[in-house]
């Protein structure tokens, strides 16, 4: 039976997919497979862009777990491609690679006054409240006011994290410099704003509803907002879930609002123009916009503007280039053709995959994640001919070259420590977890003292 030695970059949901589905689904090779990731803990966006009140997403991780901890997939954490590892390295040792780094910059948003004092991205603020180890401890929530651009579920993650009372985030696995930051937080007023209308939000039932749910924050929307045109109303009468998302809107509507201490108001037709302020953000201008009669939007004319200290624009995310592999500036992704990576001819770069958001951008939910990797891994499969001969596939010379370069990775047993830690510390305070935040610790913790 042939051999296929592969290794996996990026241990989130689209890498681990990939290697299940590869194990379960072939019969002709024998399959090993090494996982790697530049974080000491597997999981991606899982455990770093989900937000820590969200326990029914959390628990996509317990599916996880149970594929790595079958024990046919070697994990290696705290692992830097393309310096502690690179892509000759992956040639000398394995037949083949799937990128799955997915994407975690944030998109662009090129209006004027971005790069002000107060105009932060969506993802790093999403990383701060999740604990990840490479960015700051601190955040400056200290404005009363505050605007979130885009109508995404990352945008009312980031809205409802803005709003929400720090006290109640207490029973979720938020770090404890997340909490403190939280709870000193002035802030009365969050607005969100879309470019186009209600029935064409990009965001899930479950998000929009959890927000009328915050406890002392009132929920405004503004009636000028429902003035449909046809293809809204066909929208609204033909899909399930943009009829569920306009049924709750429209209870808002009807809301009693003025007790609480923060609220929360959504705003549609609203394209943003500029982030106005001389060195730092003073307010948001928009122009209103309306329905165009074919599902899209048109300008008005119209120019608003509303005061705040500080924008947060969630338009989307952004992969990141890796070294040696093709990439697409434009869309951020590796460009490829079915998980195939192909180079600026077209070519298929032969022992080069790539599945989930690096492969596709970031769209979709988890079921597609599955289905794309199931994809890719068709294609690992059926180009055996194009697979690396590699010089040194035994699976202990990854080991050594990983030791002789002194990379303090981290593999499963170490998560598991890891994991436990983290659920020590929050049953001393009455909490499933609490989250290690400083990279060093985490690896102090996965890689204890002999």
């Amino acid at each position: 039976m042939t051999n296929l030695r592969l290794a996996i970059v990026g241990a989130g949901p689209a890498g681990i997919y990939a290697a299940d589905i590869l194990l379960k689904a072939e019969k002709k090779f024998h399959v090993s497979i090494d996982l790697f990731d530049h974080l000491p803990a597997p999981y991606g966006l899982v455990r770093y862009g989900v937000a820590p009140d969200h326990p029914r997403i959390k628990g996509i991780i317990k599916a996880l777990r149970e594929v790595l901890d079958r024990g046919d997939i070697r994990l290696f954490g705290n692992v830097h491609y393309g310096t502690d590892i690179t892509l000759d390295d992956l040639e000398t040792h394995y037949n083949a690679v799937i990128f799955a780094t997915g994407a975690v910059r944030d998109a662009h948003l090129t209006i004027p006054g971005i790069d002000l004092e107060g105009s932060y991205g969506a993802a790093d603020f999403v990383s701060w409240y999740d604990g990840h180890p490479d960015v700051p401890r601190e955040w400056p929530v200290n404005h009363k006011e505050v605007a979130v651009i885009g109508n995404g579920n990352v945008a009312l993650d980031v809205a409802r994290m803005l709003a929400k009372h720090a006290d109640d985030l207490l029973p979720t696995e938020v770090p404890d410099n997340v909490y403190q930051v939280l709870k000193k937080s002035p802030v009365t007023d969050v607005h969100v704003f879309g470019r186009r209308g209600p029935a064409q939000v990009k965001f899930t039932p479950l998000e929009l509803r959890e927000l009328g749910e915050l406890r002392d924050v009132d929920m405004i929307v503004y009636d000028e907002d429902f003035d449909v045109d046809d293809a809204s109303k066909i929208a609204i009468e033909t899909n399930k879930q943009i009829m569920v998302l306009n049924r709750v809107l429209n209870s808002w509507r009807t809301g009693e609002v003025g007790q609480a201490s923060r609220r929360l108001h959504l705003h549609f037709y609203a394209k943003p123009l500029e982030i106005v302020g001389s060195t730092a953000v003073s307010a948001l201008r928009y122009e209103r916009t309306e329905p165009d009669g074919r599902g899209g939007v048109r300008g008005t004319g119209e120019v608003r503007e509303v005061p705040v200290q500080a924008v947060y624009r969630a338009v989307g995310y952004f992969g990141s280039p890796l070294d040696g592999i093709p990439f697409d500036e434009k869309r951020g992704v590796i460009p490829n053709r079915e998980g195939q990576v192909l180079d600026d001819d077209d070519q298929v770069v032969p022992g080069v995959f790539a599945t989930g958001w690096i492969k596709r951008g970031p769209v979709g939910l988890i079921g597609h994640t599955k289905s794309d990797a199931m994809e890719t891994v068709q294609h690992v499969l059926q180009s055996q001919a194009d697979w690396w001969s590699p010089q040194h596939p035994e699976p202990e010379a990854i080991v050594a070259l990983l030791e002789s370069r002194g990379v303090e990775y981290t593999d499963l047993t170490g998560w598991h420590h890891l994991d436990e830690h983290e659920k020590a510390l929050g049953a001393l305070e009455g909490r499933e977890r609490v989250k290690v935040v400083p990279r060093d610790e985490m690896v102090r913790v996965a890689r204890p003292a002999p």
